[in-house]
């Protein structure tokens, strides 16, 4: 069953973080993406937008983001994969959610995986553009207290 994302009190950040997002199936994404900027910018958060092509081609981005000298305190990933009579979309699903997960491991920086990969468009609708199911917010949560967690380390 799908949650609801919970309101949170939007821990007071100066720090510095990205959001690197696909223009494919631009609706959706569009909506994590306005969502997360929103909250992270609630949150005093200084925010840099990156667009990339597909899904495909955050990680590359994500993994240049995170060997700068000065890293963001998390990076945002966003994009909307939908399945369709191939097994096309699950091979990028698999291939990003790896290459994500290695980032973020081999440069110690948050990379908050939203890369979702759907069955239709009425999934996308309910994850991306609900303001109580909004993934994009969750997305600016999770990294908002990834970052307090890291600096506390």
């Amino acid at each position: 069953m799908l949650k609801a994302v919970k309101k949170s009190k939007a821990a007071k950040s100066g720090g510095s973080f990205a959001i690197v997002a696909s223009r494919y199936n631009a609706r959706y994404v569009d909506g994590m993406l306005n969502a997360a900027a929103r909250e992270l910018k609630r949150a005093g958060a200084k925010v840099q937008i990156i667009r990339v092509p597909g899904a495909y081609e955050i990680p590359v981005v994500a993994a240049k983001l995170s060997a700068r000298t000065a890293k963001p305190a998390a990076i945002i990933c966003l994009g909307v994969i939908l399945r369709g009579e191939t097994t096309h979309a699950q091979h990028i699903g698999e291939a990003v959610s790896q290459a994500l997960m290695q980032i973020q491991i081999t440069h110690g920086v948050p990379v908050i995986h939203e890369v979702l990969l759907l069955e239709n468009k009425q999934q996308a609708e309910v994850r991306c553009l609900d303001p109580k199911h909004n993934r994009g917010m969750e997305a600016a949560q999770t990294a908002l207290e990834m970052a307090q967690v890291l600096s506390a380390l």
